[in-house]
């Protein structure tokens, strides 16, 4: 299976981007699936089809999805946060504040994911095309796996060992959640990490940022470059939307125009630069409809197989120099004084902005210190040493 996601800032053509990469996909005889996870959903509009929350056959080894949070929500939680949230008014809780607290943070990005895995995987779809949210929203999304990670250990791996847990246990185990909920955590807990591992793997999934030639539109994909990298899931190409072609332009304000995009489709070559740049041409009508999405796609990568894997790169990388490790992981576009790093046992918690990720080190990692960390070719390098003590004591 092949999952292509695109992203981008709100406007910049996604769907119609996606739409044609899944036409194309289904023309070439691959059993194909396009899904929309926007909550304004324009998919059906661009296909010109009508489509529901089931995938739906548009033509042959082409279908259509418009995923319904809402409806998945009660299907693939609806028990459990009932279970929770009755749980919570036996504590005393008022019954809004137990709907409130009952639910997960991002459950409904979990949701969407795992609603697009299972009809994937079902349906036995050769590829599959995400038309995702606007850019924050989807980088919420793809962090979800990460966090209802840890949500789920914390709640799964409460024990009674230490003495004065054990003092506490009557008080404590009246707060606690019941087997049958813990169980159903921990079910929901396998499937969300058999996704992280499909959505990490850069043979299966790939992430193309889609932008146009304005500033704005650019930074913001830079910013989702960074997220991307630091959650590691790959990259393997970048699409520019609406460029305005070479003309014998008469008029003032479109020699601007031209001008100035063109100066911005350069910086885009070179900024995203290894990845491969595709074009799309500013065009004076909309693309709606099976047979124009799937030339549009051929004005967009040739006779090339839209769905291959367009770059590979590493995630991360450990290496070893002397008595010094060096964890390196490729965050592009990232200044140093934006970044903060704390490590906690086995854990080393990288955070940028409001985004942070838990990196779980190996064990060679895990009883070092982290002594140093640069930029070094858009790459963070952290490096690590055993501890002075230890160190002292070998000498």
């Amino acid at each position: 299976m092949r999952i292509i996601l695109y992203l981008g800032k709100g406007g910049v053509g996604k769907t119609t981007i996606s739409a044609a990469t899944a036409a194309r996909s289904a023309a070439l005889g691959k059993r194909t699936l396009v899904v929309s996870t926007d909550l304004a959903h324009s998919l059906a509009d661009c296909l010109n089809r009508p489509l529901t929350s089931e995938p739906q056959e548009l033509a042959r080894n082409l279908w259509g999805q418009e995923v319904n949070v809402l409806d998945e929500m009660r299907q693939g939680w609806g028990k459990l946060q009932e279970k929770m949230s009755e749980l919570l008014r036996k504590r005393g809780l008022n019954s809004v504040m137990a709907e409130e607290l009952a639910l997960i943070p991002g459950m409904d990005e979990i949701v969407s994911l795992l609603n697009i895995y299972r009809n994937a995987r079902d349906g036995g779809f050769e590829v599959v095309i995400i038309d995702a949210a606007p850019t924050g929203e989807t980088v919420r999304l793809l962090s979800m796996p990460d966090t209802f990670q840890w949500y789920a250990s914390r709640i799964s791996g409460i024990n009674f060992k230490s003495a004065t847990l054990t003092l506490a246990r009557p008080f404590i185990k009246a707060f606690l959640p019941s087997g049958e909920v813990l169980e159903a955590v921990q079910v929901l807990s396998e499937r969300v990490k058999a996704l992280r591992e499909v959505l990490s793997n850069p043979d299966i999934s790939s992430y193309r940022p889609v932008v146009n030639p304005e500033r704005m539109v650019i930074k913001e994909a830079l910013r989702a470059e960074t997220y991307l990298a630091l959650f590691g899931y790959p990259i393997d190409g970048v699409v520019c939307n609406r460029v305005i072609q070479p003309g014998n332009y008469q008029d003032a304000f479109m020699q601007d125009l031209f001008r100035n995009q063109e100066k911005l489709r350069l910086q885009i070559h070179s900024t995203f630069a290894p990845l491969p740049i595709w074009e799309a041409p500013y065009l004076s009508h909309e693309i709606t409809g099976i047979p124009r999405l799937e030339q549009l796609a051929h004005t967009i990568f040739g006779d090339l197989d839209p769905t291959q894997v367009f770059h590979r790169g590493p995630i991360q990388e450990i290496i070893h120099q002397g008595d010094t490790y060096i964890l390196r992981l490729p965050l592009p576009h990232v200044e140093m004084d934006k970044v903060l790093m704390t490590k906690k046992g086995d854990e080393m918690i990288v955070e940028i902005g409001n985004f942070k990720r838990d990196i779980t080190l190996p064990s060679v990692l895990a009883n070092q210190e982290a002594k140093l960390a640069r930029f070094v070719n858009k790459a963070l390098e952290i490096h690590f040493t055993a501890p002075v003590e230890e160190t002292e004591k070998s000498a």
